[in-house]
């Protein structure tokens, strides 16, 4: 019981923070950079149709919230108001982009490389800004 009392009072504590947002951040970074390190690696594949990640949108909903304000009382009902941002997933998809910049898939090449080094950026800001954000919890928790 005191073991399962402490994990509730931590969870509670992490979700109380911008931990979970910088968490789903940095997952976002790592499937974009697969995703875009596979369009670089397909760049002369004839067909090839290049993959993006769709995330900041859904998480600014659900830090924004819902003009419906409502609570789950079981896990089975709908929610309603703001979004858990522990529930947002970054999510892969092929948009639809019918252009060939190449003239033999859809990938621009200086494209996805702008793309990897704006990814690299936001991992490590985020990467730092979380360990940053865990270290103060650590002393606030010693009692610094």
């Amino acid at each position: 019981m005191h073991e399962l009392r402490g994990t509730m009072i931590t969870e509670i504590l992490f979700n109380k923070t911008s931990i979970p947002v910088s968490s789903k951040v940095l997952d976002a970074t790592a499937l974009r950079q697969r995703a875009v390190a596979n369009n670089v690696a397909n760049v002369s594949t004839p067909g090839y149709r290049r993959t993006e990640v769709a995330f900041e949108e859904d998480l600014r909903e659900a830090l924004a919230g819902g003009k419906v304000k409502g609570s789950r009382t079981h896990r089975a009902h709908i929610a309603l108001g703001k979004r858990d941002v522990t529930t947002v997933k970054p999510r892969a998809f092929q948009p639809d982009d019918e252009s060939d910049p190449s003239g033999v898939n859809n990938v621009d090449i200086d494209v996805e490389m702008g793309n990897l080094a704006k990814n690299q950026l936001e991992y490590a800001v985020n990467a730092r800004l979380l360990s940053d954000r865990i270290q103060a919890l650590r002393r606030s928790i010693r009692g610094r």
